[in-house]
């Protein structure tokens, strides 16, 4: 069978490269993204590898790039982004690069430096600036009045002079200005009348526009204050309160002839600093706007060198310390593809000695590769989410591209909720390449969009489904009009709420609705749920074991491929005989049911004669005998039916002891007496429990395990599956469930939310509906496809996983993970690929 139903045929390859064409060479392997490395020196430490200085420097360069991505994001800058991924530098150009970054790190951090200090200076003269005009109000002594003011300050602060009643003389009053953050100035304030006994006199004026500081950017708003005091003691009291609370003292001259003249330098030092900072920032400019033209394709570059000399890291040298040698695992159809790149690369890097690619044998199992496109890759994410399949075992994902959307549309099934969906998914599909390239963090909407053509699928899926039940917005379709005609009269159809349906008389033609369900039972409100229940459980079960038989044939397709003889006899066969038996028969009764039972009908066959088909699977179980039915009824649906279902059992009673003993038995028979031909061949098979595959050197390198332990295994593998049985068809009734919650829950909210506003008339009905179809349009969308389309989905999810995977899915393998730039650079840059031990 073809890599689309089971992974690749993967091998392990040995790896002779010259030293100077082994970069060369790993960078076309990277560039294919097709070979997983082994670590082949898994007990050297990281700092004692051959390469580890190479990747230091790659390091030193991402810490340079990723300098100049910040600086380039402060000024909103875009980066130009081709979506084009260069090539791997040579080993060479590693040193022009580490320039050319050393070269704008060092200037940027020089243009930052200056313009921090130009800034710094802008900052201290605008200070000053606001200092000289705000305290112009006390040092003006042609001001009117401020005479007095200054008068009665020197009377409050010399106290010791008035205390003794000496006449006062003209007293000096030292002061310092400065300025200080606004949210200290409280704090401030009430320190100094604490430390200097209230013997200051302080006033201050918030400055209106906030202040940037130099070393952050921050903008801070800030206050003027000027602090008046007597003594040499209170000044240098003051000095180191200013200095505990970060406030900058400024030097302002007492003399207004001085003040008018310095404020007059400030203003020309301000006016020379904005010209030198825009100049500044001009030259800050084009560094960042030159660098942000190259800086994505420098950070792939610096990326894949790095991943490149990891890679390296993970190969041993020969004696001769001239050749390195490496293992991975490979796709066995992709040998000649890895061959061409090596050749390439061999001559790029001119070296004459070509490189050599032997294949080796291994008992280990190889990784598992699933080859993906856009579309079944998500597919294939939700198995792999599961446990990733054991290495050539059937792979369950190109199944579920038709079954999950199915069974999720089955619960789902609505034409109006699935035209959302399908629209949503489609919509996400044909502007798939804008939306990749955005590359947001947000995991919601990644989730959302790694599932695009899931949700395009449940939704289409969903529409037909909801054709299928004739189900709209809880509303139906009239498109091949009704085969009932309802001889019901006016007063009869407006004063009841419930109307009923009745197949037994002539309103029924007798001819079934060409497609999906009647648009009559949307108004038979008495009976609708009771008919649309008995249709959607039978056809949960129908559908639930129709999948269980088909996981139970999946595993013969496993058995016979690894040619384990062993399992297919003593356990597919009696698996497939027991569900086939039981429980197809099961859905064969309904069948006949549906097909010869009719209200319509006369006895035997009327539709109360019809047998329950849940009592009738009991009483076969427990070989109950029928009750005695109605008169004129027949207790059997046809002849031969009672032994056919005592065969039945037996046949499936008899099926246990083989799924429990029968492999067993022989494993222990082919023990005991090697020299019996074996019923599998060979011993390899016997060993496909553990994971080992057939026909990869490993299978017949197996462990014998423990007769006990074999025992037990397989008694809790058959337990497994008989009781599974029962729970996984019981469990398919979820099919049923929320088909009839989404239904009914659709139905509640139009009439408990929309019909308000169809009620309505007039001009006033207008605006009501347009209220009311806002509010039920949210609800629909949030409710309705969101919140029961997720639980939709995890259910389906449930019945893939444990339901149809657990019948032959092992999931017990790991993923190859080849060394490839796209994934590293998708990544983030994260290194290259070590074996997955």
């Amino acid at each position: 069978m073809g890599s689309l139903f089971r992974s690749e045929e993967m091998t392990l390859c040995q790896l002779f490269l010259q030293s100077e064409a082994a970069y060369a060479c790993v960078s076309e392997l990277g560039e294919l993204g097709l070979v997983q490395f082994r670590d082949l020196n898994p007990d050297v430490n990281a700092f004692q590898r051959k390469f580890v200085n190479e990747v230091r420097r790659c390091d030193e360069m991402e810490r340079k790039l990723r300098y100049l991505e910040k600086e380039i994001k402060k000024d909103g800058i875009p980066m130009l982004d081709t979506g084009e991924s260069p090539e791997a530098p040579q080993p060479r150009e590693m040193i022009d690069l580490e320039a050319t970054f050393e070269k704008l790190e060092n200037e940027l951090r020089e243009v930052n430096q200056n313009a921090e200090a130009l800034k710094r200076n802008f900052l201290e003269l605008t200070e000053l600036k606001h200092i000289l005009r705000k305290t112009q109000v006390f040092f003006d002594e042609q001001e009117g009045g401020l005479n007095t003011t200054t008068e009665s300050m020197t009377r409050a602060l010399i106290t010791d002079e008035v205390r003794t009643g000496h006449s006062m003389g003209p007293v000096q009053l030292g002061f310092v200005a400065g300025v200080i953050s606004r949210e200290k100035l409280p704090a401030f304030e009430r320190m100094l009348w604490r430390a200097c006994r209230g013997n200051v006199f302080l006033r201050q004026a918030m400055i209106e526009t906030p202040l940037e500081d130099p070393s952050n950017g921050d903008q801070v708003y800030k206050s003027v204050f000027i602090i008046f005091f007597q003594g040499d003691q209170l000044k240098t009291r003051v000095k180191k309160i200013c200095e505990g609370f970060r406030a900058t003292l400024y030097p302002c001259p007492e003399a207004p002839a001085d003040r008018r003249e310095m404020a007059m330098g400030v203003m020309t030092r301000i006016e020379d600093l904005n010209t030198v900072l825009g100049q500044t920032q001009d030259h800050r400019h084009r560094v960042l706007v030159a660098a942000a033209k190259n800086l994505k394709n420098w950070f792939v570059k610096v990326r894949k060198i790095k991943a490149i000399y990891h890679t390296l890291n993970l190969f041993n040298l020969d004696v001769t310390q001239k050749c390195l040698i490496a293992e991975c695992w490979v796709p066995v159809l992709d040998i000649e593809t890895i061959q061409l790149a090596l050749r390439r690369g061999t001559e790029r890097s001119g070296s004459s000695v070509p490189p050599i690619l032997n294949r080796m044998q291994t008992f280990e199992n190889p990784p598992t590769y699933n080859r993906t496109n856009k579309f079944t890759k998500a597919f294939q994410a939700l198995i792999d989410a599961y446990g990733v399949a054991t290495y050539r075992e059937m792979n369950p994902a190109p199944y579920t591209i038709i079954t999950f959307p199915f069974l999720f549309a089955v619960m789902f099934g609505d034409l109006g909720h699935g035209a959302i969906m399908a629209l949503f998914g489609l919509w996400m599909i044909r502007k798939e390449k804008g939306l990749a390239a955005q590359k947001t963090d947000n995991e919601i909407w990644n989730i959302f969009f790694g599932g695009r053509y899931i949700i395009f699928l449940m939704g289409v899926f969903s529409m037909y489904t909801g054709l299928i039940y004739n189900d709209i917005f809880s509303k139906s379709l009239n498109i091949f009009g009704s085969h009932w005609e309802v001889h019901y009269n006016k007063s009869t159809v407006l004063e009841n709420k419930y109307l009923q349906l009745n197949p037994e008389t002539s309103d029924y033609s007798g001819t079934p609705y060409p497609f999906g369900m009647d648009p009559i039972w949307q108004v038979a409100g008495a009976n609708k749920i009771i008919f649309q229940n008995a249709y959607k459980m039978k056809i949960s079960i129908i559908f639930g074991v129709i999948h269980m038989i088909f996981g139970v044939t999946m595993s013969y397709h496993n058995h016979t491929y690894f040619k384990n003889r062993l399992s297919l006899i003593f356990e597919f066969i009696p698996q497939l005989i027991f569900l086939l038996f039981l429980f197809f028969y099961m859905v064969l009764l309904m069948f006949i049911k549906w097909n010869r039972y009719a209200a319509t009908n006369s006895p035997p066959y009327s539709a109360s004669c019809a047998p329950s088909i849940l009592i009738t699977f009991i009483d076969m179980v427990l070989f109950n005998t029928p009750k005695p039915p109605p008169t004129g009824c027949e207790v059997y649906m046809f002849g031969g039916q009672h032994f056919f279902q005592v065969v039945f059992v037996l046949i499936a009673l008899a099926c246990i002891p083989v799924m429990l003993l029968g492999k067993p038995l022989q494993i222990m028979k082919q023990r005991k007496n090697p020299n019996v031909q074996p019923i599998t061949g060979s011993d390899a098979e016997v060993g496909m429990s553990n994971g080992q595959p057939a026909g990869q050197g490993g299978a017949a390198h197996h462990e014998e395990e423990e007769m006990s332990e074999i025992f037990i295994h397989q008694g809790i593998h058959t337990i497994e599956y008989v009781l599974g049985s029962v729970s996984h068809t019981a469990s398919y009734l979820r099919l049923w469930a929320l088909s009839l919650a989404h239904a009914q829950l659709a139905e509640v909210l139009w009439n408990m939310v929309l019909s308000i506003g169809l009620k309505q008339q007039g001009w006033f009905g207008g605006v009501m509906l347009t209220i009311v179809f806002a509010f039920w349009a949210i609800l629909t969308v949030g409710i309705l496809v969101l919140m029961e389309g997720l639980s939709a989905f995890l259910h389906t999810l449930r019945l893939h996983w444990v339901e149809f995977q657990s019948k032959f899915y092992q999931g017990q393998g790991y993923a190859f993970q080849p060394f490839s730039f796209d994934a590293i650079i998708e990544n983030g840059g994260a290194s290259g690929s070590t074996e997955n031990e």
